[in-house]
């Protein structure tokens, strides 16, 4: 079935610290899709229990952060039998738990910074990084350099209603790379103007510059497509994600995580990269459709 015979449901909100950038998401796809001829239908989640109109071919996933990322909706959306976009219940679980993440992708080979399970009694000493094991948008991150900043970090931590990591800080350019069907877009380098790409320079104009492509050697650039596609491949990902990296100064990159609903909004990093790869939002829209249809009635990717 073409994406203009569908009917729609684009499903957006949820439940998680995320919800106001998911529904932002949400209004560009269905703004995309609108203006693309696909009849839909805009679903504003608001509880644990999704909804979906019927009629519905294929839900169009918007949800970020927990129950939308992680696995949940997905495993509700397979007893409907509904077909929807993206990954599914499995890979959507794993890659959504940064420290079960980490053990897969490390045992696929894949570089990545040291991580494990933070607890008080393991702290490390500066520098690293704190942050939530399951959680998005760098909600609850903490880079730490020195013993004041630690403090801190620990004191916030200690009130974070789930578990959390502590990982190396690798010092160095922000890089990220978009999965779309089995072609890995070109790389994007962010560069907030302060501090880190945190929940505020990733989502307030003009607090990151983006250059897409990175400013890189073309072999530099290669690498780290081949190496997004092969920590997408590891986790089971299917249709779409983004694969988050740090290179320090000597060009030695590290994956961070992988993203399996990746935002969608006139900030988000994916549309850039499409747009550089010649793929307007509209078309990255409607491809993500096709194969995430094509999955679902022949379970491979079209």
């Amino acid at each position: 079935m073409k994406p203009e015979k569908m009917k729609v449901a684009v499903l957006a909100g949820g439940v998680s610290g995320e919800r106001e950038i998911s529904q932002r998401s949400g209004a560009a796809v269905a703004k995309a899709l609108h203006s693309m001829g696909v009849r839909l239908v805009e679903v504003d989640v608001k509880s644990r229990q999704v909804e979906v109109p019927a009629g519905t071919d294929i839900c169009f996933l918007c949800l970020h952060g927990s129950y939308g990322e992680d696995g949940t909706l997905q495993a509700e959306l397979d007893t409907m039998g509904m077909a929807y976009t993206g990954s599914g219940a499995v890979a959507s679980a794993l890659a959504f738990d940064k420290l079960r993440a980490k053990e897969v992708m490390g045992a696929a080979g894949i570089p990545l910074a040291e991580g494990i399970a933070w607890t008080k009694e393991n702290d490390w000493l500066p520098p690293y990084v704190l942050k939530p094991v399951s959680e998005g948008s760098s909600l609850g991150v903490h880079l730490v350099r020195t013993e004041v900043e630690a403090e801190k970090a620990r004191k916030a931590a200690g009130k974070w209603k789930g578990p959390m990591m502590i990982e190396r800080l690798v010092e160095g350019a922000e890089l990220t790379v978009g999965i779309v069907g089995k072609q890995a877009l070109p790389v994007v380098e962010v560069r907030p103007t302060q501090g880190f790409y945190d929940y505020r320079n990733k989502y307030t104009a003009g607090s990151t510059k983006y250059l897409c492509p990175a400013p890189m050697a073309k072999e530099k650039g290669l690498e780290l497509q081949e190496l997004a596609k092969k920590a997408h491949e590891a986790l089971g990902c299917e249709i779409l994600s983004r694969v988050d990296f740090l290179m320090d100064a000597e060009g030695k990159a590290v994956v961070l995580e992988v993203n399996t609903i990746p935002g969608m909004t006139d900030l988000s990093l994916l549309p850039r990269a499409g747009q550089a790869a010649g793929i307007d939002f509209g078309n990255l829209c409607l491809k993500i459709l096709e194969f995430s249809w094509a999955r679902n009635q022949k379970g491979v990717l079209a």
